[in-house]
Protein backbone atom coordinates (compact mmCIF):
# COMPACT_ATOMS: atom_id res chain seq x y z
CA UNK A 1 0.00 0.00 0.00
CA UNK A 2 2.88 2.38 0.72
CA UNK A 3 4.04 2.11 -2.90
CA UNK A 4 0.59 3.07 -4.19
CA UNK A 5 0.60 6.08 -1.90
CA UNK A 6 4.11 7.16 -2.92
CA UNK A 7 3.25 6.71 -6.61
CA UNK A 8 0.27 9.03 -6.13
CA UNK A 9 2.33 11.60 -4.21
CA UNK A 10 5.02 11.55 -6.91
CA UNK A 11 2.51 13.10 -9.31
CA UNK A 12 2.70 16.26 -7.20
CA UNK A 13 6.06 16.31 -5.40
CA UNK A 14 9.17 14.18 -5.05
CA UNK A 15 9.95 12.73 -1.62
CA UNK A 16 13.28 11.92 -0.08
CA UNK A 17 13.70 8.64 1.80
CA UNK A 18 13.60 10.62 5.08
CA UNK A 19 10.27 12.18 4.09
CA UNK A 20 8.87 8.78 3.16
CA UNK A 21 10.01 7.35 6.51
CA UNK A 22 8.50 10.31 8.37
CA UNK A 23 5.20 9.79 6.62
CA UNK A 24 5.17 6.06 7.36
CA UNK A 25 6.13 6.65 11.02
CA UNK A 26 2.85 8.48 11.54
CA UNK A 27 1.01 5.14 11.27
CA UNK A 28 -1.87 6.61 9.28
CA UNK A 29 -3.01 3.40 7.54
CA UNK A 30 -6.31 1.95 8.74
CA UNK A 31 -8.14 -1.18 7.61
CA UNK A 32 -11.90 -0.63 7.87
CA UNK A 33 -14.71 -3.16 7.44
CA UNK A 34 -17.63 -2.72 5.05
CA UNK A 35 -20.53 -0.99 6.81
CA UNK A 36 -18.36 0.99 9.22
CA UNK A 37 -19.58 4.51 9.79
CA UNK A 38 -16.54 6.79 9.91
CA UNK A 39 -18.45 9.98 10.71
CA UNK A 40 -22.01 10.63 11.86
CA UNK A 41 -24.21 13.67 11.49
CA UNK A 42 -23.68 15.93 14.51
CA UNK A 43 -20.27 14.45 15.31
CA UNK A 44 -17.13 16.62 15.49
CA UNK A 45 -14.05 15.35 13.69
CA UNK A 46 -10.50 16.29 12.76
CA UNK A 47 -10.07 13.32 10.40
CA UNK A 48 -9.48 13.39 6.65
CA UNK A 49 -9.52 10.24 4.52
CA UNK A 50 -7.52 9.08 1.52
CA UNK A 51 -8.75 5.83 -0.05
CA UNK A 52 -5.96 3.41 -0.90
CA UNK A 53 -8.35 0.52 -1.50
CA UNK A 54 -12.13 0.30 -1.26
CA UNK A 55 -15.01 2.74 -1.44
CA UNK A 56 -16.53 5.21 0.99
CA UNK A 57 -19.59 7.39 0.53
CA UNK A 58 -21.06 10.54 1.99
CA UNK A 59 -24.78 10.84 2.62
CA UNK A 60 -27.44 12.78 4.48
CA UNK A 61 -30.52 11.35 6.16
CA UNK A 62 -33.49 13.51 5.22
CA UNK A 63 -36.98 12.56 6.35
CA UNK A 64 -35.66 9.10 7.25
CA UNK A 65 -34.23 8.52 3.77
CA UNK A 66 -30.54 8.32 2.84
CA UNK A 67 -29.44 10.82 0.17
CA UNK A 68 -26.03 9.86 -1.24
CA UNK A 69 -23.93 12.83 -2.32
CA UNK A 70 -20.56 11.28 -3.27
CA UNK A 71 -18.44 8.14 -3.60
CA UNK A 72 -14.70 8.09 -3.01
CA UNK A 73 -12.62 5.23 -4.42
CA UNK A 74 -8.94 4.46 -4.88
CA UNK A 75 -6.63 7.48 -4.84
CA UNK A 76 -9.39 9.93 -3.87
CA UNK A 77 -9.37 12.15 -0.80
CA UNK A 78 -12.12 13.46 1.44
CA UNK A 79 -11.83 16.18 4.04
CA UNK A 80 -15.32 16.70 5.47
CA UNK A 81 -16.27 20.40 5.79
CA UNK A 82 -16.72 19.96 9.56
CA UNK A 83 -12.94 19.40 9.87
CA UNK A 84 -12.16 22.78 8.30
CA UNK A 85 -15.07 24.67 9.90
CA UNK A 86 -14.62 22.98 13.31
CA UNK A 87 -18.39 22.42 13.46
CA UNK A 88 -20.50 19.28 13.87
CA UNK A 89 -20.82 17.23 10.68
CA UNK A 90 -23.93 17.71 8.60
CA UNK A 91 -23.62 14.29 6.97
CA UNK A 92 -22.44 10.70 7.34
CA UNK A 93 -19.35 9.02 5.92
CA UNK A 94 -19.37 5.21 5.69
CA UNK A 95 -17.48 2.36 4.03
CA UNK A 96 -19.44 0.46 1.39
CA UNK A 97 -16.56 -1.99 0.89
CA UNK A 98 -13.79 -3.33 3.10
CA UNK A 99 -11.30 -0.48 2.75
CA UNK A 100 -7.74 0.54 3.44
CA UNK A 101 -7.62 4.23 4.25
CA UNK A 102 -4.95 6.70 5.10
CA UNK A 103 -6.53 8.64 7.97
CA UNK A 104 -4.92 11.88 9.05
CA UNK A 105 -6.05 14.62 11.36
CA UNK A 106 -5.61 18.35 11.17
CA UNK A 107 -2.97 18.35 13.95
CA UNK A 108 -0.82 15.74 12.15
CA UNK A 109 -1.19 17.60 8.86
CA UNK A 110 -0.08 20.89 10.45
CA UNK A 111 2.95 19.16 11.98
CA UNK A 112 3.91 17.52 8.67
CA UNK A 113 3.44 20.78 6.76
CA UNK A 114 5.72 22.67 9.15
CA UNK A 115 8.42 19.95 9.01
CA UNK A 116 8.10 19.38 5.26
CA UNK A 117 6.74 22.48 3.45
CA UNK A 118 6.42 20.58 0.18
CA UNK A 119 3.52 18.58 1.71
CA UNK A 120 1.63 21.83 2.04
CA UNK A 121 2.33 22.55 -1.63
CA UNK A 122 1.03 19.08 -2.58
CA UNK A 123 -2.09 19.54 -0.46
CA UNK A 124 -2.77 22.91 -2.07
CA UNK A 125 -2.43 21.45 -5.59
CA UNK A 126 -4.65 18.51 -4.67
CA UNK A 127 -7.24 20.84 -3.11
CA UNK A 128 -7.31 23.01 -6.23
CA UNK A 129 -7.84 19.93 -8.43
CA UNK A 130 -10.61 18.61 -6.16
CA UNK A 131 -12.35 21.97 -6.05
CA UNK A 132 -12.32 22.26 -9.84
CA UNK A 133 -13.54 18.65 -10.25
CA UNK A 134 -16.38 19.13 -7.75
CA UNK A 135 -17.47 22.33 -9.50
CA UNK A 136 -17.59 20.57 -12.87
CA UNK A 137 -19.43 17.58 -11.37
CA UNK A 138 -21.95 19.88 -9.66
CA UNK A 139 -22.60 21.85 -12.85
CA UNK A 140 -23.02 18.63 -14.88
CA UNK A 141 -25.43 17.27 -12.29
CA UNK A 142 -27.54 20.44 -12.20
CA UNK A 143 -27.76 20.76 -15.99
CA UNK A 144 -28.42 17.13 -16.96
CA UNK A 145 -31.36 14.73 -16.95
CA UNK A 146 -31.26 11.51 -14.88
CA UNK A 147 -30.47 9.56 -18.07
CA UNK A 148 -27.58 11.91 -18.91
CA UNK A 149 -26.30 11.60 -15.32
CA UNK A 150 -26.33 7.81 -15.59
CA UNK A 151 -24.60 7.82 -18.98
CA UNK A 152 -22.03 10.26 -17.62
CA UNK A 153 -21.43 7.91 -14.68
CA UNK A 154 -21.02 4.98 -17.07
CA UNK A 155 -18.44 6.96 -19.00
CA UNK A 156 -16.47 8.54 -16.13
CA UNK A 157 -16.82 6.05 -13.27
CA UNK A 158 -17.99 2.68 -14.66
CA UNK A 159 -16.53 0.83 -11.65
CA UNK A 160 -19.25 2.31 -9.42
CA UNK A 161 -21.96 0.47 -11.38
CA UNK A 162 -20.55 -2.87 -10.13
CA UNK A 163 -19.35 -1.73 -6.70
CA UNK A 164 -22.26 0.28 -5.34
CA UNK A 165 -25.69 -1.07 -4.30
CA UNK A 166 -28.40 0.04 -6.72
CA UNK A 167 -30.39 2.01 -4.12
CA UNK A 168 -27.28 4.08 -3.25
CA UNK A 169 -26.49 4.63 -6.92
CA UNK A 170 -30.07 5.76 -7.57
CA UNK A 171 -29.90 8.15 -4.61
CA UNK A 172 -26.61 9.56 -5.94
CA UNK A 173 -28.25 10.14 -9.34
CA UNK A 174 -31.23 11.83 -7.68
CA UNK A 175 -33.79 9.17 -8.64
CA UNK A 176 -35.63 6.22 -7.08
CA UNK A 177 -34.25 2.66 -7.47
CA UNK A 178 -37.26 1.72 -9.64
CA UNK A 179 -36.51 4.64 -11.97
CA UNK A 180 -32.90 3.49 -12.23
CA UNK A 181 -34.07 0.00 -13.23
CA UNK A 182 -36.33 1.47 -15.94
CA UNK A 183 -33.54 3.77 -17.10
CA UNK A 184 -31.09 0.86 -17.42
CA UNK A 185 -33.66 -1.18 -19.34
CA UNK A 186 -34.35 1.74 -21.72
CA UNK A 187 -30.63 2.21 -22.37
CA UNK A 188 -30.15 -1.52 -22.99
CA UNK A 189 -33.06 -1.47 -25.43
CA UNK A 190 -31.53 1.48 -27.32
CA UNK A 191 -28.19 -0.34 -27.50
CA UNK A 192 -29.84 -3.42 -29.07
CA UNK A 193 -31.22 -1.38 -31.96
Amino acid sequence: MENRLFDFISKYISLTEDEKSALLSLDLFRTVKKGTILLKEGQQSKESYFVLKGCIRTYYILDGEEKTTAFYTEMEALTPPCVINKTPSEYYVSCIEDSILLVSNSDTEAEMNSKFPKFELMCRKLSEELLAKERIDFDEFKTSSPEERYLNLLQKRPDLIQRVPQHQLASYLGIKPQSLSRLRARILEKDKR
